[in-house]
């Protein structure tokens, strides 16, 4: 099981209360949402390994090259360094931004793995990993979208469990059910969904996609393709019957955007991805007097608690 942690926290922080606080005042909303969600997880999946990704850098400079208006509209002049721990992205909330040193001192305690990669987003070091995986079925957990690009069959299963609406209401979904969500082909689902992405674009991350090319016209060109290098050859070829003049014009248009893409939106497979630590699911705590002392002294009693007794029964 991969998690999307800054995905995941991000979720935690804004479906609990922000009256959830230590007992110095210092709100943990967050901290606890999360933990409590991992409880949940490890519980219903009860995976045999575990990491926790993170964003060590949440706008990475080869992205950013390509395409600068990639998540500009999230910077924050003059931010400090200090203030934002793990690569959490400026427009984090006050209150959010704390916590998340708090929760990494927890999973460290726990003993649950955390990976990152230098210069790379959650997504590369999820899409590494699950890439790179040979052994065990993976499980993503993510509330991003761009992550659908990595499902597969073969040679091991690739999932995503999509929890953009919450946990209560998370989509598990593999080629299968990316297909028909996207009406794209099944056979190469996951690329296709970056394809399709790549033309109708993403406002909240800064991608301007193709004018006059929204998601059901997104969609009906990657489906006459068979990758996204024969279709962009078809835009400067006038033969080729499977796009119109005014797709083709559009495309041509746009021919600036689509050259430089590509590499913004896809998952990265070869990230430098490393672990904090083996990512066998722990039964038991790593440091348990660490791990009380955090509850106790962040008023996380009861959600340690439950992190505890769903690690050892997944892993009995």
């Amino acid at each position: 099981m991969l998690l999307d942690a800054a995905s995941m926290y991000f979720r935690a922080y804004y479906g609990v209360p922000e009256s959830i606080t230590a007992p110095d005042g210092t709100p943990v909303n967050a901290v606890r949402g999360f933990c409590d969600m991992v409880s949940r997880l490890v519980t219903e999946q009860r995976p045999s390994r575990l990491v926790a990704c993170l964003d060590l850098d949440w706008r990475p400079a080869f992205r950013v090259a390509a395409l600068p208006s990639y998540k500009a509209h999230r910077v924050v002049a003059e931010q400090a360094a200090d203030t934002n721990p793990a690569g959490i992205p400026e427009e984090v909330p006050d209150t959010l931004g704390p916590q998340v040193p708090i929760l990494l001192e927890v999973l460290a305690a726990a003993g649950i793995a955390t990976g990152g990669a230098e210069g790379h987003e959650a997504d590369d070091v999820i899409g590494t990993l699950a890439h790179t995986e040979s052994v065990d079925p993976v499980l993503a957990v993510s509330g991003d979208r761009d992550l659908m690009q990595i499902v597969r069959e073969e040679p091991t299963p690739v999932r995503l469990l999509y929890v953009g609406r919450g946990l209560a209401k998370a989509e598990l979904l593999g080629p299968a059910e990316v297909a028909e969500k996207y009406a794209v082909p099944v056979g190469r689902a996951g690329e296709a969904y970056a394809e399709m992405a790549m033309l109708r674009g993403d406002p909240s991350d800064g991608l301007p996609g193709v004018p006059g090319v929204g998601a059901k016209t997104a969609a009906t060109l990657v489906s006459r393709f068979g990758s996204w290098a024969e279709l962009r050859a078809a835009i400067t070829d006038a033969g080729d019957t499977r796009l119109t003049s005014t797709v083709r014009s559009k495309l041509a248009a746009a021919a600036p955007y689509l050259e430089v893409v590509e590499p913004v939106v896809r998952v990265v497979q070869d990230a430098p991805v490393h672990l904090d630590r083996p990512d066998t699911l722990p039964a038991t705590p790593a440091d348990p007097d660490a791990l009380v002392a955090l509850a106790e002294r962040w008023g996380l009693t009861s959600s340690m608690e439950r992190l505890v007794t769903a690690l050892h029964k997944a892993a009995s």
